[in-house]
């Protein structure tokens, strides 16, 4: 069968999907992966066919209305400036999956990020489709919804609220579907209706994270499943002799990194000589998009790294000091190694709450509230208090017999017939 995952985003929307396909491939399926261009690499260096989709994250968060999205964080307005961003990285989006799907597909596998948009596209080439999610959007009493902040409104209330999110987060996308509906000869359809049909057909969605760190909840309807995390793809990788030789130097070191995030991001970089000084511990900084991408040794103290591989990485670490992105964060607890987040925008706050719930964080700081004093005490605490590292390390254990790639597998056999 010929499979198509189609992904958008940042590098975190992505990795996933390269080990997803690569065990699909290994099954005798041929699998290809639209997504943005600057992730051509990463998807044919696992052998995986790359077609291209429209849209440059990276310049719209590195644009004025990104960087106000950034200094909003998590908050009233920096859901409306998300909004506004996210509905100008989606314009072309349909086109784009239309363009990849015409190459050739017999399944599409969506995306949350594409989802509103790819089932569309598959009803106009009359193929089957099945969302593999990598957050959890249907509302429900268990937990709040991702936009709209990471404290629990009680059942009722969670339930009200993740209806709210869901339809703020369909506006994102309403424009892209009247077009891309109109240039396939489907009838116009809102969003919303699009959602109770996918419901009434029981459109299955796999969800791509443990189900050890979010439980699938109980009022859910039967074909929404939670299968366990699809880990990265590994590329052929040797560490530098300096990031050796600095690690072997000394107690293993706190991990900073901040993923594909800009703006405030340069600003936190600034403050961890000053946090590691205070704490008196060691550091490695991941460049990300903060623009240092050569490794170098600041002191004995502290190195800065490129690419390195998570997986590689975090087992090495005393602690992590992360954006808790959905990927990031998915490696912690894989490592089993407590974390300090600092959530800025998207679903990061949902994770971070996830890392608090389990008791592998001592605290979750937004990027305003984020100084030398309150950084350095949390990860003093990640660092000393032996709780944090029992948990995480139990959960690592927990995560550890789960094959989430084998049950989208599985699932893609059945549609095969």
């Amino acid at each position: 069968m010929r499979v198509l995952i189609v992904t958008a985003g940042s590098r975190g929307d992505v990795t996933p999907y390269t080990g997803l396909g690569v065990r699909l491939r290994a099954a005798g399926h041929r699998v290809a992966v639209a997504a943005q261009p600057p992730f051509a690499a990463l998807v044919t260096g696992c052998g995986l066919e790359f077609r291209p989709l429209p849209g440059d994250l990276h310049a719209l968060q590195t644009s004025a209305a990104g960087r106000r999205l950034h200094r909003s964080g998590p908050s009233a307005r920096g859901v409306l400036e998300f909004l506004r961003l996210g509905g100008r990285f989606v314009r072309g989006l349909g086109d784009g999956i239309v363009a990849a799907t015409e190459r050739g597909a017999d399944l599409l596998l969506l995306s949350t990020t594409t989802a509103a948009l790819g089932i569309s596209v598959a009803e106009g080439f009359g193929i089957p489709s099945m969302g593999v999610f990598l957050q959890p959007i249907e509302p429900t009493r268990a937990f709040p919804p991702l936009l709209l902040g990471a404290r629990s409104l009680g059942g009722w209330g969670n339930l009200a609220a993740g209806s709210l999110g869901r339809a703020v987060g369909r506006g994102i996308y309403a424009g892209a579907s009247r077009r891309l509906r109109a240039r396939l000869d489907l009838g116009p359809t809102r969003l919303a209706a699009l959602d109770r049909r996918s419901a009434a057909a029981r459109w299955p969605v796999l969800h791509g994270f443990s189900p050890a760190v979010v439980p699938r909840p109980v009022d859910w309807r039967p074909d929404l499943d939670v299968v366990g995390y699809w880990w990265p793809a590994r590329h052929p990788w040797f560490p530098p002799p300096e990031l050796l030789d600095f690690l072997a130097a000394g107690p293993p070191p706190v991990y900073f990194g901040f993923g594909s995030m800009v703006g405030e991001s340069e600003r936190l970089i600034g403050l961890i000589g000053p946090v590691l000084r205070r704490a008196g511990l060691r550091g490695v900084v991941q460049a990300g998009s903060a623009g240092l991408d050569a490794i170098q040794t600041v002191d004995d103290e502290l190195i800065t790294i490129g690419d390195t591989p998570h997986d590689w990485l975090f087992p090495r670490m005393a602690a992590l000091v992360h954006h808790a992105g959905g990927g990031t964060t998915a490696a912690g607890l894989r490592a089993g190694v407590p974390a300090v987040p600092v959530p800025m925008l998207g679903d990061q706050p949902f994770w971070a709450a996830r890392l608090l719930l389990h008791g592998v964080a001592p605290d979750r700081i937004p990027p305003r509230a984020l100084g030398v004093a309150r950084l350095a005490e949390a990860l003093r605490a990640a660092v000393t208090e032996p709780g944090y590292a029992h948990r995480a390390r139990t959960l690592a254990r927990r995560m550890a017999d789960e094959d989430g790639a084998g049950a989208v597998l599985r699932a893609v056999e059945r549609l095969a017939g």
